[in-house]
């Protein structure tokens, strides 16, 4: 079944394919995307899972209807993106359609694999059939494949993973996202597919779901609810804001050299319980409520296969394409609180 919620673009003019647009990362990207290049037309696709933000999307979906047309479906629907690349005229696609939780990959690892592989595998098979035409690929086709940092799994101390470091992943999701990349790479090696990865550090943003880190404890703190800590709390994290993280993404899809890996990291690494204590200092202070503070911190037991570390350096895409974050933790953070706040001002969590 395909449902077309938007039909309103002449079909010639159609080109990029961005799935998951309902997602945390896709749908920034889809704002960033309409803000940079205002005369740009899009196709979104999104299975619409429980994390896809869908009041999001609508209202992006109103302001650019003569700019977006949005289709409702699963990558693992093959005849669903046969349609797409036989009705449109897609030139490139940047995927960030994927199951993300890790919490959730450990409890139902089946559906990662779906989405993750052979969504991934899909994809790439359709692609290459409408591009590849009489053994020459279609000028200008380019598909980015976003991915984390988690592929690579846990650093000690020191040190930072490159686009060069072993892929040893410890948990289903990022086995999961390992495996999607392979898949990728192999296209480009057998094929000379058209194709590119992204690795990010550990994005922080709107639109995130709540099942997240900070916006987990942005939505308990204010409700005076205990905000659970994994272990010790010491796990540490190199936090990245979405809109840089975007503007990286369009710099390799547009500028990126097909068959290369970029690592894109914020060069911001923070341990969970010190951000806890961040976030509850700020969220403090904006509402004048001194029961958010440090008692709410719960340890709980530890997440099954936790990587204690990932750090992951940003050289290339610095040297390369001339990248860098450029969002201080500090305005940031305090854009993402400023945000959720207002979000739950108008429909308060639960």
């Amino acid at each position: 079944m395909i449902e077309l919620i938007y039909l309103s673009i002449p079909l010639s003019i159609m080109s990029i394919l961005i799935t998951g647009v309902a997602g945390f990362i896709g749908i920034n990207f889809l704002e960033y995307y309409f803000n940079t290049y205002p005369e740009e037309q899009i196709i979104g696709l999104d299975k619409f899972t429980y994390a896809a933000d869908k009041k999001g999307l609508k209202k992006i979906m109103i302001e650019n209807k003569d700019r977006l047309e949005f289709i409702k479906g699963d990558l693992q629907n093959f005849e669903l993106l046969d349609y797409i690349f036989t009705k449109y005229d897609i030139k490139s696609v940047v995927n960030f359609a994927a199951e993300t939780h890790v919490d959730n990959s450990i409890e139902e690892p089946k559906i990662f694999a779906e989405t993750n592989i052979l969504g991934v595998l899909n994809l790439l098979t359709v692609a290459k059939k409408y591009w590849l035409i009489n053994q020459k690929w279609l000028e200008g086709a380019r598909f980015v494949q976003i991915s984390t940092d988690e592929v690579y799994g846990s650093l000690e101390r020191v040190g930072l993973f490159t686009e060069d470091s072993p892929l040893d992943p410890h948990s289903p999701y990022s086995a999961s996202k390992a495996s999607g990349d392979l898949m990728v790479k192999a296209f480009v090696d057998t094929y000379e597919f058209p194709g590119m990865i992204t690795r990010c550090s550990n994005n922080y943003g709107s639109h995130q779901h709540l099942e997240k880190l900070i916006p987990k404890i942005i939505s308990r703190a204010i409700n005076h609810q205990p905000i659970p800590i994994y272990g010790d709390g010491k796990q540490i994290r190199d936090w990245l804001y979405v809109q840089d993280h975007c503007k990286a993404i369009d710099m390799v899809h547009k500028n990126g050299t097909l068959g290369d890996i970029y690592n894109i990291g914020g060069n911001n690494e923070w341990n969970n319980i010190s951000l806890t204590k961040k976030l509850l200092q700020i969220l403090s202070q904006k509402l004048d409520d001194p029961m958010i503070n440090e008692t709410l911190i719960e340890h709980v037991s530890d997440r099954l296969g936790h990587d204690r570390r990932y750090g992951i350096d940003s050289t290339k895409i610095r040297n390369k394409l001339g990248w860098q974050a450029e969002t201080s933790f500090d305005v940031g953070l305090n854009q993402t609180v400023d945000w959720y706040l207002k979000k739950f001002d108008d429909k308060p969590p639960h």
